[in-house]
């Protein structure tokens, strides 16, 4: 039975995630560590050869893309981009300490929109929609190998939503110039929308992800959870 491997790869270390912002559609570049930590792993591991590229509109996915595969012909989806955090772009969660709103959406286990920004199921919708629209066009066209080069919230959307086996959203984060493959078989994904997701990219690394991004995780779960207790009490 043909099988079509996907891999998603997430974009290199940016300025903004050395920082320890929230950076989702603010059009930023790879820093000059990304490019240099890219590199190291280009040269210590390996990455998955494919016929076809899709990425983000966003610089920093493209340019990561450039460096992977430089003779690729990129294919850009708009829906590809990162979450729209609103109010909260460009600023670190020290910032934000005392701001309301931004409590009040860590209490959502950040699932509501910020204010002018994006809920998290308007944003899970687009970012769905745009890879079942790769994965109709990889089917017609009967290719199997295939390259996303996107966003960490945007890979651990598709991960949550398509992947098993079955984790919830923050359980699929992923460190910069790290992913997983899907091995997705057309009958299993025309009866259940599903793939299998069975390998760290690059090949023999292991997908961790940084300290300022497993902080981000753990303040989200405990704002959600204290939200929890207090509602039960």
């Amino acid at each position: 039975m043909k099988t079509y491997k996907i891999h998603l790869i997430r974009h290199a270390l940016t300025e903004g995630n050395i920082n320890g912002q929230y950076v989702g559609v603010t059009d930023i570049p790879i820093s000059r560590k990304g490019k240099e930590e890219l590199k190291e792993l280009m040269e210590k591991y390996e990455y998955p050869k494919a016929d076809v590229f899709f990425t983000s509109p966003l610089l920093r996915c493209r340019q990561t893309l450039k460096i992977l595969y430089p003779e690729a012909e990129e294919i850009t989806l708009q829906d590809l981009r990162e979450r729209d955090f609103g109010d909260f772009e460009g600023k670190t969660a020290n910032e934000l300490q005392d701001n309301p709103d931004f409590a009040k959406w860590l209490a959502s286990g950040a699932v509501d929109a910020p204010p002018k920004g994006e809920s998290i199921m308007d944003f899970a919708a687009r970012v769905n929609a745009a890879f079942e629209e790769i994965v109709t066009y990889l089917l017609k066209n009967g290719i199997t190998n295939s390259v996303i080069v996107a966003h960490g919230g945007t890979i651990m959307g598709i991960l949550a939503n398509y992947g098993i086996p079955r984790k919830n959203y923050l359980e699929w984060a992923v460190g910069n110039g790290k992913g997983y493959t899907l091995n997705l078989t057309p009958g299993l994904w025309m009866r259940d929308k599903i793939a299998e997701v069975f390998n760290p990219l690059p090949f023999g690394a292991t997908p961790e992800i940084s300290e300022h991004h497993r902080l981000i995780i753990e303040s989200i779960r405990k704002a959600a959870k204290g939200s929890h207790d207090q509602e039960e009490e």
